[in-house]
């Protein structure tokens, strides 16, 4: 296999990088995500407000971007004056409506005038329903119209004049889609123009046999007529959202179009209404779409206030960007995830946006497929999840952070000095002596007797040769954390320090101490064993209520299973105000405590003690009903407690742990 080949070239500048991996994006969502408990949430949340990376550059986040959009478009807008069609059809829709409540005035005069009371009536009840349809029309354009195709003309001349406007609309609807078919449609001549018609009615009869469940023939479709799509779309679903934005975009055209702009394709237009078969397909290629594509803005249009006139050219190419500004806007504010990203069009996002605004689209779409890649998340159905890795990875940030904090010699080497009887090789050896545990060390002992005897074969053993390993004490300490997920957790704002102590133990028991059991419990209202692995995922309870007393029950029950010493590590920010009694299917609770709380909880820590549960208690936000509980539960229990502050948490049960553990390990067993 060929070695690969790099090349390197002197910084002058310009060269980018990202210096921001896997492990540091992690790292940068871990307090969100240990705070909320959502990784998705955590992902979007980044997102919307962009980082630095270990350069220090700039990685801007969906609102920066969206910003920028919003401006660009307004500047665009404030620049530049297509004219005022939405006043033009408005106008002349007013006409329209105008007309017919003359016609109706007239026909009802002239059913008066005929002296015939029956048609008067007849007449009038119509006239009335009619002046209230002609009330009711939509404030907007297209609801007018809509409502009006649907509408009775009582007069022959507004009626005309509705259609006639119509037609209109429909005209400059093609010639504007036309006018963006490529070079094809660049020379309209009668050939041009069937095949024009023959091509429409291809891809109305592929929608067709779409919808029927059959399978069209989309590559001898685009052999023949593959000139018109300049977008040279790979499968029908992409050549019809291509069509679809470009029908789209001509009506948005439409919106804002001046009758100066239309007249530069009068002669186009005169030549496409003489085909009323062509009319035909365009309409019902339109309808079709407008169906299948309903969110591609087909009633989008642009309010400009600027003085810079532009040409049909000029114009169709601004519509053009505000279009692909708009779709972008609307992808990046519905963007759920890093991974949604993906469908932005880089390349036209630099262009309408700069550098570095696309830049920033790309490495914010780049999240969470390194931490994929890295093997930190994975994608459940859409949805991320961490892994094992990951949640190491995040307990080892916490662990690490909080030992920034530590002396440098805080946090010592586990080691045991003392040599003993255990199981656990030390990888050194002695003479045996008698009364010495038989386990024999083969290699040095052959040795003492090939270098006793010399060489040859057989090698003969005696007594005098025997070496025996060594064995270092074992200890084990069991540990169960009891972190407290009431309300008043995050409302005090202890809830991220709390977790992050709970991770770093976490990781600090499972990488130094492998032998050693953890195990955890949440407590709010109730009590929950929590598996480790889901730490990472665990909120604060909306309930009110701190059961200490069916925390400490569950940590029992957990630590009964376990051998060596035994421990509950309890952090929490408030006394006891929930209980079972027994029976109960629903805890009690009572704000302030009362006594029956208080007992149950006390009898449950006299349970803890009589197995040889040590309870060792950090306090947050200790206040002067917790000190006095929290002082008697010890005084029972001859457990510690410490009275302590977010900022100072981690570092009090992590000395508290290790110098515990290490006193353990010191003691020889009996």
């Amino acid at each position: 296999m060929q070695a690969p080949r790099f090349s390197y070239s002197r910084w002058d500048g310009t060269q980018r990088g990202f210096d921001l991996d896997a492990e540091a994006i992690l790292a940068e969502v871990t307090d969100d995500l240990l705070y909320h408990g959502d990784l998705n949430a955590a992902l979007r949340r980044m997102m919307q407000t962009g980082f630095r990376d270990r350069n220090g550059e700039r990685v801007q986040g969906m609102r920066d971007l969206l910003e920028k959009l919003r401006r660009q478009r307004r500047e665009r807008l404030e620049q530049h004056n297509l004219g005022g069609v939405y006043d033009e059809i408005a106008d002349e829709l007013r006409e329209v409506v105008e007309q017919e409540r003359e016609g109706i005035d007239a026909l009802e005069q002239a059913a008066h005038d005929s002296g015939d009371q029956r048609r008067e009536e007849v007449v009038g009840e119509a006239a009335a329903e009619k002046r209230m349809h002609l009330d009711l029309l939509p404030p907007d354009l297209a609801g007018q119209v809509r409502s009006l195709n649907a509408y009775e003309f009582a007069s022959g001349e507004a009626r005309e004049r509705f259609e006639a406007l119509m037609e209109k609309l429909k005209q400059q609807l093609a010639n504007q889609m036309f006018d963006q078919m490529s070079s094809a449609m660049q020379s309209p001549d009668p050939e041009t123009m069937a095949r024009m018609k023959d091509m429409l009615a291809e891809l109305n009869q592929m929608l067709e046999q779409r919808a029927n469940g059959e399978e069209p023939d989309f590559d001898g479709f685009m052999e023949r007529h593959g000139d018109f799509f300049p977008e040279n779309p790979k499968d029908l679903d992409e050549l019809l959202e291509a069509m679809a934005q470009r029908m789209a975009a001509a009506q948005a055209m439409l919106n804002s179009m001046t009758p100066e702009q239309r007249a530069q394709l009068q002669s186009l237009s005169d030549q496409l209404m003489e085909d009323m078969d062509l009319a035909f397909q365009m309409q019902q290629l339109g309808d079709n779409l407008r169906g299948q594509f309903p969110q591609a803005g087909w009633g989008r249009g642009y309010s400009f206030s600027g003085e810079d006139a532009l040409g049909m050219a000029e114009a169709q190419g601004l519509m053009g960007e505000l279009g692909d500004l708009d779709q972008l806007e609307n992808l990046l504010r519905s963007a759920a995830s890093p991974g949604a990203l993906a469908e932005v069009d880089l390349d036209r996002a630099r262009q309408l946006l700069g550098d570095d605004a696309a830049d920033s689209i790309e490495r914010l779409g780049d999240l969470a497929k390194m931490l994929e890649d890295a093997g930190l998340v994975e994608n459940k159905g859409g949805r991320y999840e961490m892994t094992p890795r990951g949640i190491r990875a995040i307990g080892q940030n916490a662990l690490g952070e909080l030992f920034q904090r530590l002396a440098k010699d805080t946090r010592g080497n586990h080691a045991i000095e003392d040599l003993g009887t255990g199981h656990e090789r030390s990888y050194q050896a002695k003479p045996y002596e008698f009364g010495d545990p038989f386990n024999l060390d083969i290699e040095r002992t052959v040795r003492n007797a090939i270098r006793r005897s010399g060489g040859g074969t057989p090698v003969r053993l005696s007594p005098d040769d025997f070496e025996i390993e060594q064995t270092e004490t074992l200890t084990s300490t069991s540990t169960v954390l009891m972190l407290d997920v009431s309300l008043s957790m995050p409302m005090r704002d202890n809830w991220l320090a709390a977790k992050k102590v709970a991770m770093a133990l976490n990781s600090l028991i499972t990488s130094q101490f492998p032998r050693d059991y953890i195990g955890m419990v949440t407590f709010g209202r109730l009590a929950r064993e929590l598996r480790p692995e889901r730490l990472p995922e665990v909120s604060w309870d909306f309930d009110y209520g701190t059961n200490m007393q069916h925390g400490l029950l569950l940590a029992r029950k957990l630590l009964a299973k376990q051998t060596g010493t035994k421990q509950v590590i309890m952090i929490t920010d408030g006394e006891p105000t929930a209980h079972f009694e027994p029976g109960m299917s629903e805890p009690f609770f009572s704000y302030p405590p009362v006594q029956p709380t208080v007992d149950a909880t006390l009898k449950e820590v006299m349970r803890c003690t009589r197995e040889g549960i040590r309870i060792n208690t950090f306090m947050l936000d200790a206040t002067g009903y917790l000190k006095t509980f929290v002082e008697r539960m010890t005084q029972l229990n001859r457990g510690r407690a410490f009275f302590t502050t977010p900022e100072t948490l981690g570092d009090y049960v992590l000395v508290d742990f290790l110098d515990q553990r290490r006193a353990t390990s010191r003691r020889r067993p009996a």
